[in-house]
């Protein structure tokens, strides 16, 4: 049943408000006393986030479990991510409506209003439909008594055009910046944090910084392509092509998924091909492509390998080289993610004769306690995740300048004990999927300039040559960063390191 005819049935004629817009001319009580299963499935996922999940990972486990396909997937997941995107507008809104601050409404009913705000400001959801599905949400899942009050505050959203609104709330006479975190829906640390970042690697220039600022704003706020990587030697990109994907113009391994859920892939389903960013890709493609002299078999590692998708690759990678990969992670329970990971890599190292392990250690160590031991090294360090914003959208809202501190120690920590577990001659890759310059350049620039035993090389031209074509690589200092608006990859930063 499509949403227009589901949203209308039984319904009066809806009255118009102020501006052409429409509202409902029913009262609460004569509304429904539920709503639809994609509704409230998208409420219970924001209930999940506000307690400390992650929306990627808690969506497609609500949908499987309530069984939504197809169009009504894709209408929740719009739902989902819409609302945590956006709250950094709507909830401005939410509170000249509900004539009060957001801290002062219940946290589930703020949840259900900012559902409701997503249907009436940034889809197209017709008003009656937006405003009595979500009073009927409140009802269901807040009560009666907040049935009442989200009603009111929907008919007084559902007046005003969203331009309008957009008007009242965006600060007048503020900084860009400040006007930018409002209306683009970010932290206004983080606007502050990825301007810097364009003007430090090179991307912008003072006379088009704010404009390219606004485009990558505007990018994050976007629905991210669904991105597969074929596992040489496990899957091919032909393969993912014959099964609905096409081939990534970015990535050798990659191809583009447009549309349905990527675990009816035969390939995907058995582990020989997975969901992965193609940024993350080239950066494993880039450290396998660095010439290293050493004798057969070399030894490969992922320092920080949680929850294994660059392992997954760099296993693949190096059993096409005849190498061995050793995958650590600190956690154990994102260790066990990272042998699921690997289950066919290592099955084929099995019977190739060669290793592909997974370890549990604390990586701040690990280079003291396994001295000169590998010759390529993959850091793929913590990070604040700003690089990643269209993804995990509720990483905006988590994250402060206070975690920058702690990252940054162990970021260095991390990159100092990879380094010492490096043979000479070998090669590390120092990545993190964030711009801010206080965890790429800065963490790269301190450990280098502390040690006499490492030299940078230049990983742009190493790239360009893993892409196989001239790519538009903005940047100063032999590094490489990505950008979601040029690249349409996560903001993926690269430092390649010899061990000399």
């Amino acid at each position: 049943m499509s949403e227009e005819r589901r949203s209308s049935q039984g319904r009066q004629r809806p009255a118009r408000a102020h501006g052409g817009r429409q509202r409902s001319a029913q009262r609460p009580s004569e509304r429904g006393r539920s709503t639809d299963p994609q509704r409230l499935a998208a409420y219970t996922v924001l209930r999940a986030v506000a307690e400390g999940a992650y929306a990627n990972l808690e969506l497609p486990k609500v949908l499987r479990d309530r069984r939504i396909h197809g169009r009504d997937a894709a209408f929740t997941t719009e739902l989902v991510y819409g609302a945590v995107r956006m709250q950094g507008l709507y909830d401005p809104v939410i509170s000249v409506a509900a004539g009060r601050p957001v801290s002062a409404i219940d946290g589930a009913v703020l949840d259900t209003l900012r559902l409701g705000a997503h249907q009436l400001l940034g889809m197209r959801v017709p008003t009656h439909a937006a405003v009595d599905e979500t009073v009927g949400l409140a009802r269901k899942v807040n009560g009666a008594g907040a049935a009442g009050f989200v009603n009111a505050v929907m008919r007084r959203i559902s007046e005003r055009e969203p331009a309008d609104w957009l008007a009242q709330v965006v600060p007048a006479g503020a900084e860009p910046a400040a006007r930018l975190a409002v209306e683009q829906s970010h932290p206004l640390w983080v606007v502050k944090a990825l301007r810097a970042a364009l003007l430090g690697h090179g991307a912008s220039t003072a006379a088009t910084v704010d404009a390219d600022l606004n485009a990558l704003l505007v990018t994050d706020n976007a629905p991210a392509r669904v991105s597969l990587v074929a596992r040489p030697g496990l899957s091919t990109v032909s393969e993912l092509v014959a099964a609905g994907a096409e081939a990534s113009e970015l990535s050798p391994v990659a191809a583009v998924l447009p549309g349905g859920d990527p675990g009816g892939i035969e390939a995907v389903r058995e582990g020989r091909a997975a969901v992965q960013d193609e940024g993350s890709q080239l950066v494993a493609l880039a450290l396998a492509a660095v010439p290293v002299e050493a004798p057969a078999p070399q030894q490969w590692l992922d320092l920080c390998a949680g929850p294994g998708g660059k392992a997954g690759l760099l296993a693949a990678l190096a059993l096409q080289t005849g190498a061995d990969l050793t995958a650590n992670e600190v956690s154990e329970h994102r260790a066990d993610l990272v042998r699921q990971t690997l289950r066919p890599a290592k099955a084929q190292a099995r019977d190739a004769g060669r290793r592909v392990d997974v370890v549990t250690a604390d990586g701040r160590s690990y280079g003291q306690d396994h001295p000169g031991r590998y010759h390529r090294v993959l850091v793929d360090a913590p990070c604040t995740g700003l690089g990643a914003l269209r993804r995990r959208p509720e990483a905006r809202w988590r994250r402060s300048p206070a975690d920058l501190a702690d990252l940054g120690k162990l970021q260095r920590e991390l990159l100092t004990s990879a380094i010492d577990a490096t043979a000479t001659g070998g090669v590390v890759a120092y990545a993190t999927c964030s711009p801010h310059l206080a965890e790429t350049q800065f963490v790269v620039r301190d450990v280098t300039r502390r040690r006499d035993d490492v030299e940078l090389l230049e990983a742009p031209e190493l790239l360009r040559q893993v892409v196989g074509r001239a790519i538009d690589l903005p940047g100063n200092g032999g590094t490489v960063q990505l950008w979601p608006h040029l690249h349409g990859t996560d903001g993926m930063f690269l430092a390649l390191l010899r061990r000399r």
